[in-house]
């Protein structure tokens, strides 16, 4: 089984909303049929407006949904009939094929099919810096970088998506695709967010040390943050 990442873009004739209800809808309805073996959607939406600070811009536009796609073969054969479905209902798609790790489950909120899960799920596009070979890139993120990630936010869903391959023509360059998810407080609370809720010297610390740890293998002016709302449609099991 592969898992694909399309990031969305949304016609100007859609609402945030209307959009919303389809990708859930209708065309989540015709993923399912033609055979996707899971189906996650990560929408912008009137839900996650008060984490609007959070969103990090370097690439504009920014997309306006991901989907992530599990199925038996991302060869462009077996993944025409979804690009297919998603392409009229979007002004623009890229899909990636990743190899997902998943470093902390969401055990403290599972996620109900079908429905909105708790808090707000951020998604994260790197690019490994010019500064650093991949492999050295891959090593400070993967086996450094995670540890801080878990031990100074409040994130109860952590997925690093290794970016192994753009599967659409003019798909932005992209490395990794990270999801984490965090309680609503921490939309707008930077305490709630770095889990020192009540805590100056703890919030102090945590926030050095994470900045400290990205600044090893982020550039920030190429990293693009996007707050989202997480649907999962169907959960993927292992074949």
């Amino acid at each position: 089984m592969e898992k694909i990442i399309y990031t969305l873009w949304r016609t100007p004739q859609d609402s945030a909303e209307a959009f919303s209800q389809r990708l859930r809808g209708e065309l989540a309805d015709q993923l399912l049929t033609l055979g996707a073996q899971g189906l996650q959607i990560n929408l912008v939406d009137a839900d996650v407006a008060p984490a609007a600070g959070l969103r990090q811009e370097n690439n504009r536009p920014l997309p306006d949904a991901t989907l992530s796609l599990w199925a038996d073969s991302a060869n462009t054969e077996s993944r025409r009939p979804f690009d297919e479905v998603l392409t009229p209902a979007t002004s623009r798609l890229a899909a990636y094929l990743v190899s997902e790790s998943v470093v902390i489950r969401n055990t403290r909120f599972p996620a109900k099919l079908g429905e909105r899960t708790h808090g707000f799920s951020q998604i994260a596009f790197l690019s490994c810096p010019p500064r650093l070979t991949r492999d050295a890139w891959l090593d400070v993120w993967r086996n450094y970088h995670t540890r801080v990630a878990i031990d100074t936010q409040d994130n109860f869903l952590y997925v690093q998506n290794l970016v192994v391959r753009p599967l659409t023509h003019g798909a932005t360059p992209l490395d990794a695709i990270v999801e984490e998810a965090f309680p609503p407080a921490a939309m707008t609370d930077p305490m709630a967010f770095f889990d020192a809720v009540g805590d100056a010297e703890k919030f102090q610390k945590n926030l050095a040390a994470m900045m400290e740890s990205c600044n090893r293998f982020i550039d920030f002016d190429r990293i693009d943050v996007l707050p989202t709302s997480q649907y999962v449609i169907k959960t993927a099991t292992a074949s």
